[in-house]
């Protein structure tokens, strides 16, 4: 059985400061030494190759050849900022500034380590991106009152690149990646978000409408994968994931127009009977890329649980999910840099309900 999540908002905020904690100890490096650079290894110490080697972590800097997931660090930045305005709140000013600066370490070393470009292959990779980098921005302007060039220029770049990747195809909607063959909700759902955030409310209208036209399944009030482009036309990928559901209903709070809302509350109910236990904790999907999913759910799960346009049962049902899965997870000690973001992304996501809740 879960633990439910003891005490009030501070218990789950000191859940969510130690994760951070961990976190940065057992997975956090510089770059190559470099100073001013920071970057997440995907395993928290040596581990064996296919070929029966050791990879180390040559002292305590990112080897340039390690195991390189892109998107995670994307997640790793959003987490160290809610970690920011967390203290921000709180009125530690100091360490607030000692996150902005880690967050700061953390886009520079993705931008090395990614060979010195912002760009992906990958069109949800850089969405991600895009969404972090304008979280610091904003973080950057909280914190000192001033701009953040490199969290702009990044926010640019890999916006331009969302705005490239999409077309007439199928109708509309972004494709996954370069190679143009498969569009699907993991990159269209952060993208409208993006362009939501951003100013760009009619591009985002139109990503989200080609999603709800193209891959929401109304019998199952859920969003399926996506739709691969083939020689006779198109099939259908039907898997559900979680985080697909938390980027629509991101998308839907962000616009914000009743039709969106009322579509977020039949979204949070196929979620919470669908997508979780009887306890209401959320399906984990395990392994590398899927230790984020549930993760990425309940950061927007957390939105919606605190926005008072919805209706008090959706906010409940969403409430309920983010501590359930919260108390699940508050033994559990994970080895890999994404599940050890998605158990700080989750501490996080129910310590602002509480503090919701306590106001």
């Amino acid at each position: 059985m879960p633990r439910e999540p003891e005490g009030t908002m501070e218990s789950m905020q000191e859940l969510a400061h130690q994760a951070a904690i961990d976190t940065h100890q057992r997975f956090g490096r510089r770059v190559l030494r470099l100073p001013g650079t920071w970057i997440g290894q995907s395993y928290s110490r040596a581990h064996r190759l296919r070929d029966g080697s050791l990879l180390s972590d040559l002292n305590g800097c990112a080897h340039p050849f390690s195991e390189w997931n892109y998107w995670w660090q994307a997640h790793y930045l959003d987490a160290i900022i809610d970690d920011g305005h967390s203290y921000l709140a709180a009125g530690d000013a100091e360490s607030a500034r000692a996150e902005l600066a880690r967050a700061n370490h953390l886009l520079r070393g993705i931008r090395i380590r990614n060979f010195g470009m912002l760009p992906n292959y990958f069109f949800d990779d850089m969405a991600w991106l895009a969404l972090a980098s304008g979280r610091l921005a904003q973080f950057t302007l909280a914190v000192t009152g001033e701009g953040n060039h490199a969290a702009q220029t990044a926010m640019r770049v890999l916006g331009e690149q969302l705005q490239a990747g999409m077309d007439e195809v199928l109708g509309g909607g972004l494709y996954w990646s370069k190679n143009r063959d498969f569009k699907n909700t993991p990159a269209n759902a952060p993208a409208a978000l993006f362009f939501g955030r951003t100013g760009q409310e009619d591009t985002a209208r139109q990503v989200l409408q080609w999603l709800e036209k193209n891959l929401f399944s109304a019998e199952r009030g859920l969003y399926l994968d996506g739709l691969r482009l083939t020689s006779q036309g198109h099939t259908m990928e039907p898997a559900v994931y979680t985080y697909n559901q938390g980027t629509v209903l991101g998308a839907l709070l962000e616009l914000g127009e009743p039709a969106d809302l009322a579509h977020a509350q039949v979204l949070i109910d196929a979620t919470t009977h669908s997508l979780s236990s009887a306890a209401r904790v959320l399906a984990f999907n395990r392994g590398g890329d899927g230790n984020l999913f549930a993760g990425i759910l309940c950061r927007y799960l957390a939105l919606a649980a605190k926005d008072h346009r919805l209706e008090a049962p959706s906010r409940e049902q969403a409430r309920q999910l983010v501590t359930a899965t919260a108390g699940h997870l508050i033994d559990q000690e994970p080895r890999r840099l994404s599940a050890a973001v998605q158990r700080w992304m989750i501490f996080a996501a129910a310590a602002q309900i509480e503090l919701e809740a306590g106001e």
